[in-house]
């Protein structure tokens, strides 16, 4: 582990206990053999509980796959993740999923067409045995900017921007204090996209969550974050602040082409 790296990583001396996710050595593979392919190689950083860090990089640099190996939809993996203080084997329990949930990308593919905004957040609850589910309903759709009376619509009568407050309300079902965003926004107009980073900004604040997110869009990461990790063909080439990546003041020829690539971060 480099030295940006392991500084954040260690977190200052802070006890492990307050850490919402620390991930030591993550590799995670596909296929066997000379089908294998390597999309994470050796990944270590961690997240102070209610703080909210960025992967970054191009598609295809291993950035969804850390996420999908935490969720456990990845079972191929080698190394160490912690949840909560909570080491996780190949299994998730449902008790895991109170505590973690994921807002995907397409707002258009994660809500179930022929379901309802109420069914899908009645059902999420149902499930985590939640009671009040009306009441309950009625709160999340609030917490979301929505209201009730967006409770018996269905997908296709919802904007893009409405259907990712309703995925993320999903998320809020079970009461978790860690979401993982992937790409949350990147299926929005610009102008929604703004929406939804506010949005997310105060429900953080609001519940004091914790967030890990996916984005290949640095303006985007850089509104909502306050560290990233920036990665390279599965690799953690460098960690650094936000505030340093707005300065441009990376250290990895990686990154420096990322933030010159990038117009919003590009000095005028």
């Amino acid at each position: 582990m480099n030295e940006a790296i392991a500084g954040y990583a260690n977190g200052a001396g802070a006890p492990a206990t307050d850490f919402a996710i620390e991930i030591d050595g993550l590799s995670v593979w596909f296929g066997q053999g000379r089908d294998r392919v390597d999309a994470v190689k050796n990944a270590s950083f961690d997240l102070p509980a209610g703080s909210s860090f960025g992967l970054v990089g191009e598609s295809g640099s291993g950035k969804s796959t850390i996420l999908r190996a935490l969720t456990g939809l990845v079972k191929t993996w080698d190394g160490g993740l912690r949840v909560n203080g909570h080491d996780l084997g190949r299994k998730r329990s449902k008790d895991f999923y109170k505590q973690l949930q994921m807002v995907f990308q397409d707002p258009y593919a994660s809500l179930h067409p022929r379901h309802s905004v109420d069914q899908v957040l009645s059902e999420t609850l149902s499930l985590h045995k939640f009671n009040n589910i009306n009441d309950r309903v009625e709160k999340l759709l609030t917490d979301v900017g929505l209201g009730p009376q967006f409770r018996f619509r269905y997908p296709h009568q919802l904007s893009g921007g409405q259907r990712q407050r309703v995925a993320i309300a999903r998320a809020l079902a079970p009461e978790p204090s860690i979401l993982l965003l992937d790409e949350p926004t990147s299926a929005l107009d610009v102008s929604v996209q703004a929406e939804i980073l506010n949005l997310l900004t105060d429900l953080r604040q609001e519940k004091n969550l914790t967030y890990l997110m996916v984005s290949h869009n640095l303006a985007v990461v850089g509104h909502l974050c306050e560290h990233i990790a920036v990665m390279q063909n599965g690799v953690i080439v460098e960690v650094l602040p936000v505030e340093e990546m707005r300065q441009l003041k990376s250290s990895h020829p990686y990154t420096q082409n990322l933030l010159q690539s990038s117009l919003g971060f590009v000095r005028q």
